[in-house]
């Protein structure tokens, strides 16, 4: 028999009321190596997927993906299909759902837009839905923090906009909410900011009263009690060059005003490059839901410049016109469309360079999907799929991919080898977040 999709979720909640340090992963990525490896580890482990889309990657204007919900759900739904996954152990999740993409317009319009924007994205299947209201809008004036009351009176009309999208055959009753103020730049920080503050208990309180009695205003007391988490800054964050790792004993105070409420959790953004062990710390403290997506697009990168680098010792004296040039491709395409990644680098012409391939803010992420670089790609796995690498040589250029071939967890498939290396995430978070292989 299927469970129907909230289940996964209140499982989860559920364990964590009960004093059980359980958690999900939310991946927070568009990458179709990265939500493979995702669908293999969750076929292995026999445990649900949540996949998440913000509202900058996809909207109903495309999105830098170029995908609306509709698409991105079908995008999604059809990989799983390749992979084996079951569509019922997937959940999709809608992240900064709100007016952030429209904050330079007026308020009205950027609402109107937001509505239709949660309208779409509950329509095409979404059920976990991150409601955030909390950037000033045009008009609002130049203060940098909104009134939580506004903040909280925009989320409501937004959670309105979503119930009254469900199909009827659904239900307005699969849908989850997650709200929060205190929200994290999607992405990582701009600024290495040593003292980022872990969200106050006067602010979540506020936050979590000030939503319910909006939700009440506008007739939602059913869909109040389907919010189950509650997004706060729990002192992590990572950028450029920088991670600010997890500690428990300043989000102490926050984690007791949580375990006074019933049905909540704690969600935390930009949990990546987080070491295992704070990811199981923050399991522990009722962070349920891990957002992770740079990490993983990361790891990409990495493996797929450690295969160009054994392309470049095996291809050496075939000329260049048959080397993929991947790493050059990649950052050719980073320099004709320098918008992704211009506003978050900072330094001299050799120090940006070094940014655009290696940062650990992956800017590089918005790019695999140019047709030269994919070309480059598709290069690269050829020309590596039609000769052998030596184990010396891929031990020199991926000792983790080598100790895994040795131990026959992957072929000589180079695609393998990537899947590997985004697994290795992956693994950090299966073990925080409680999840045992079957």
């Amino acid at each position: 028999m299927r469970r129907p999709i909230p289940a996964h979720l209140d499982e989860i909640i559920q364990a964590q009321k009960c004093g059980e340090a359980r958690g999900i992963p939310g991946i927070c990525s568009a990458h179709p190596h990265v939500l493979r490896a995702a669908m293999k580890r969750a076929l292995r482990d026999d445990s649900p997927l949540l996949v998440e889309a913000t509202c900058n990657q996809v909207n109903q204007h495309g999105g830098y993906t170029g995908m609306t919900p509709a698409a991105f759900v079908a995008y999604v739904r059809r990989i799983a299909e390749q992979e084996g996954f079951p569509t019922e152990r997937l959940v999709l999740g809608g992240d900064h759902l709100g007016p952030s993409v429209w904050q330079n317009t007026p308020a009205d319009h950027a609402m109107d837009e937001a509505e239709i924007l949660v309208r779409d994205f509950v329509q095409a299947g979404f059920t976990k839905i991150h409601l955030d209201a909390s950037m000033a809008l045009g008009g609002d004036g130049t203060s940098r923090r909104l009134e939580v009351e506004l903040m909280a009176r925009r989320a409501a009309r937004l959670a309105r906009a979503a119930e009254d999208a469900n199909p009827e055959e659904q239900g307005a009753s699969r849908l989850r909410y997650v709200i929060g103020t205190e929200v994290p730049i999607p992405g990582g920080a701009r600024e290495h900011d040593e003292h980022v503050a872990v969200t106050t208990v006067v602010a979540a309180r506020e936050t979590v009263a000030a939503t319910r009695r909006a939700f009440e205003r506008e007739g939602l007391q059913d869909a109040w009690q389907r919010v189950v988490a509650l997004v706060v800054q729990p002192g992590v964050d990572f950028g450029d060059e920088f991670v600010l790792g997890y500690d428990p004993v300043k989000a102490g105070e926050l984690v007791r005003f949580i375990e006074q409420e019933p049905r909540l959790v704690l969600e935390a953004h930009s949990t990546d490059y987080q070491m295992v062990e704070a990811l199981g710390e923050m399991v522990r403290d009722h962070f349920a839901i891990l957002k992770v997506g740079p990490a993983l697009t990361f790891a990409f990168r990495e493996m797929v410049f450690a295969l160009a680098s054994i392309e470049e010792e095996l291809f050496a004296g075939r000329g260049s016109a048959e080397r993929s040039n991947l790493s050059e491709v990649l950052d050719q395409a980073m320099l004709r469309e320098p918008h992704h990644w211009q506003s978050h680098y900072r330094g001299s012409p050799s120090e940006l360079a070094v940014a655009r391939r290696y940062s650990l803010s992956d800017r590089a992420r918005y790019y695999w999907g140019d047709p030269q670089v994919q070309q480059a790609l598709e290069t690269l796995l050829r020309n590596l799929r039609s000769v052998h690498v030596p184990l010396g040589l891929l031990s020199q250029c991926a000792p983790d991919q080598y100790a895994s071939l040795r131990a026959g967890k992957v072929g000589e498939d180079p695609e393998e080898w990537i899947s590997d290396r985004i697994d290795a995430v992956l693994d950090d978070y299966a073990k925080a977040c409680g999840i045992q292989a079957a």
